[in-house]
């Protein structure tokens, strides 16, 4: 450990002095001696070193969601040679070259301050060795030796013997107990963190070799922070312990803010998000837009929890526009109630009632009857006239009886072959 620490002695002094900075202002307020002072200036470190980390956890979750977008093509690769997992592999892996996306992206935040936790164990070991290092001079070598965390020296290890913890002013029941409690809480906020990564912010629809990775590391970084934990000296148990707290925290804010899609995550913050914006009537946050934005910039890529969002806002009588807002749909703003007031929703279609058999028939003997020919007036007006009041040129001008009756009857008689006559009787 000790020649892994040396290759990043280069940052070793930038380390220690700004431990150092922390100390002074620390030291003013519990005393220069004291566990309160040194053990709250390595938790400064850390929050300084995670501020600064920020951008490149921005680029992991940009990087995240590329990958994410890749989940269809994964999925065709992984249906099209699920028999040879060989072949899947190199799909896959040509699938990440064409796209220039990293599958182990993830691991930028935890690589990038590896040289500062290797440096501040070469900080602490030298301390415990009674040894200059950085800007950490004499006087504040003997001020770091007598501070003690819940009465275990800073440069202390479960491995210790109790010659070594005495000579650090301590007893070695006291060095184990804290170190042990230290190291649980350590590997426990490592597992819960990747856990709560693996359950609830992951697509489990896609199922990728990266998946598995994350799930055999889950395991894995427990069990290594457990082994390698009693030889880490109390201070850089702090410092580690207060670096999962922050990543633990992290990863719950990006859950529960901006989760993966087809995740469980997802399905919570689309519940939630579709009550305030129904409650609101619109989205409140460049964040809520943000998400809104995207999910309907997939049109029919959408997966189930974004198309039901998508459904309840249209049942509401809202619509999602492409900018990410959300506003009131037209059929909702033309649908009224009787008294004149609005209705939020869009008008339901009403299901005509099933009529009975006595019913229908009795509706089609009524059409029946509405479609028969009726006497026109003026037939009526004709018929009530008198004989005598009609002139005498109509009566001269009018056919005879057997006449018209004959045209009549011819006009009446079907084309075609007709029936012969029999012949008259002279």
């Amino acid at each position: 450990m000790d020649t892994i620490a040396s290759l990043f002695s280069f940052i070793t002094t930038p380390v220690s002095w700004v431990i150092v900075q922390f100390h002074k202002v620390y030291g003013a307020l519990f005393g220069d001696d004291t566990g309160w002072a040194w053990g709250l200036s390595i938790v400064s470190l850390v929050i300084l070193i995670r501020i600064c980390l920020i951008p490149l956890f921005v680029k992991q979750i940009k990087a995240t969601r590329a990958m994410q977008t890749l989940q269809p093509e994964m999925k065709k690769i992984q249906e099209r040679y699920k028999n040879d997992k060989q072949r899947q592999s190199e799909e896959m892996m040509k699938l990440y070259k064409e796209t220039g996306t990293n599958p182990l992206s993830s691991c930028l935040p935890i690589l990038a301050q590896s040289p500062f936790f290797f440096a501040l164990y070469h900080v602490l070991n030298s301390i415990a060795n009674n040894d200059t290092v950085g800007v950490i001079n004499e006087s504040l070598l003997a001020s770091a030796q007598k501070a003690h965390i819940f009465g275990a020296p800073l440069a202390a290890t479960f491995t210790d013997s109790s010659a070594e913890a005495a000579a650090l002013d301590a007893s070695i029941t006291t060095v184990r107990i804290v170190t042990a409690v230290m190291i649980v809480l350590m590997s426990l906020s490592q597992f819960y963190t990747q856990r709560q990564l693996m359950t609830k912010n992951v697509d489990t629809t896609v199922k990728t070799p990266f998946m598995q990775q994350q799930k055999m590391l889950m395991y894995i970084f427990p069990i290594m922070f457990a082994v390698f934990g009693i030889n880490f000296p109390v201070g850089v148990l702090v410092y580690w312990l207060t670096t999962n707290v922050w990543t633990m925290g992290q990863q719950m804010y990006v859950i529960h803010n901006n989760p993966t899609p087809g995740s469980k995550a997802q399905a919570a913050y689309l519940e939630r998000l579709f009550k305030h914006v129904t409650h609101h009537g619109k989205t409140r946050s460049r964040g809520e837009r943000a998400i809104v934005k995207a999910i309907v910039a997939k049109g029919r890529d959408r997966n189930e929890y974004e198309r039901k969002f998508i459904t309840g806002l249209s049942k509401e009588g809202l619509a999602a526009q492409a900018d990410g807002t959300v506003v009131k749909s037209e059929a909702s703003a033309v649908a009224t109630a009787e008294d004149g007031t609005p209705v939020t929703g869009a008008p339901k279609r009403q299901q005509p009632k099933r009529q009975t058999k006595a019913q229908r028939q009795s509706g089609a003997a009524k059409a029946a009857d509405d479609t028969e020919p009726k006497p026109g007036p003026t037939s009526l007006t004709k018929s009530a006239e008198p004989e005598d009041a009609k002139p005498a040129a109509a009566k001269k001008a009018a056919p005879k009886s057997g006449t018209g009756g004959r045209s009549k009857a011819q006009s009446g008689q079907r084309k075609g072959q007709q029936r012969p006559k029999s012949p008259s009787k002279k």
